[in-house]
C-alpha cells in the first residue's frame, strides 16, 4: 500500500537533493520544471500520494510548503527557526512565538560553536542590501540584539512606520537621530529619531536563493 510508483520516487528523489543543495523545499513548479512533469496538477496529485504514504507533509498557504518526515540532521548542520519575512508592515514575530515544525537546516560552518537559542532565519524581500551580497529572497541569519556596533547590519523595527528593514546601523546622536544605509547606490538612507528605531537583531550570515 505505501509502495511509492516511479514517478512519486523520482519526485521525492528530487525534493531530498533540493533540500540538500538549497536547503529549502524546491515548490510545485520547480518540480514541474526539473522533472519535466506534464502540469503541477499531476506534481500535486503525486504529492499528495506521499503525503499520504507517510513520505512528506504539506502545509497550506506556503510556496516552499514540502518538508520530508524523518528526515536526518546532517553531522555538519544546525537547525534554527523559520520566521518568516523581512517586509514592510510585519513585525518580526517574537521567537517564542514561532512554528516549532518551521526550522531552517544551515550548515555549521556559519556558526562560532552551535548557534544558540538567539539564532532566527528571516527571507529578503527587496533589494536593499544588494551591493553586500544580499538579494531578494535570500535568507538571512539574525542573532538576537537589541544593541549594535556602528556600521554593523541590522534588522531594525521602525514604530511609526510599522515597518521591518535590514539595513546597516549608524546612530547620529548629535542630530538625535539614526541613518539606516541601504547598500544599494540607488536608494537613498533612511533617517529616523533614535527613539523610532528599535533593533531586534544583527546579521550573522546569508544563504542565497538560487530559485
Amino acid at each position: 500500500m505505501n509502495q511509492l510508483s516511479k514517478k512519486q520516487q523520482d519526485i521525492l528523489d528530487f525534493i531530498q537533493q533540493y533540500i540538500e543543495d538549497n536547503n529549502w523545499p524546491p515548490t510545485v513548479r520547480e518540480i514541474q520544471v526539473a522533472l519535466k512533469i506534464s502540469s503541477t496538477s499531476v506534481v500535486d496529485y503525486n504529492l499528495d500520494a506521499l503525503e499520504t504514504k507517510n513520505q512528506i507533509t504539506r502545509k497550506s498557504g506556503k510556496s516552499r510548503a514540502i518538508e520530508l518526515i524523518n528526515r536526518p540532521r546532517r553531522n555538519n548542520s544546525e537547525f534554527v527557526p523559520m520566521l518568516g519575512t523581512i517586509a514592510a508592515g510585519i513585525p518580526i514575530p517574537d521567537r517564542k512565538d514561532a512554528d516549532p515544525e518551521d526550522q531552517l537546516e544551515v550548515p555549521s560552518y556559519l556558526f562560532k560553536g552551535r548557534p544558540g537559542p538567539d539564532v532566527f532565519a528571516l527571507r529578503v524581500k527587496g533589494e536593499s542590501m544588494i551591493d553586500a551580497l544580499i538579494a531578494d529572497g535570500d535568507i538571512v541569519l539574525i542573532r538576537s540584539s537589541e544593541t549594535a556596533e556602528v556600521g554593523e547590519t541590522v534588522a531594525v523595527w521602525l514604530e511609526s512606520e510599522g515597518e521591518t528593514t535590514l539595513k546597516k546601523w549608524f546612530p547620529e546622536p548629535q542630530n538625535d537621530r539614526i541613518r539606516l544605509q541601504p547598500a544599494n547606490s540607488t536608494m537613498e538612507p533612511i533617517y529616523t529619531s533614535m527613539d523610532n528605531a528599535r533593533i531586534k537583531g544583527k546579521l550573522l550570515g546569508v544563504i542565497r536563493s538560487m530559485a
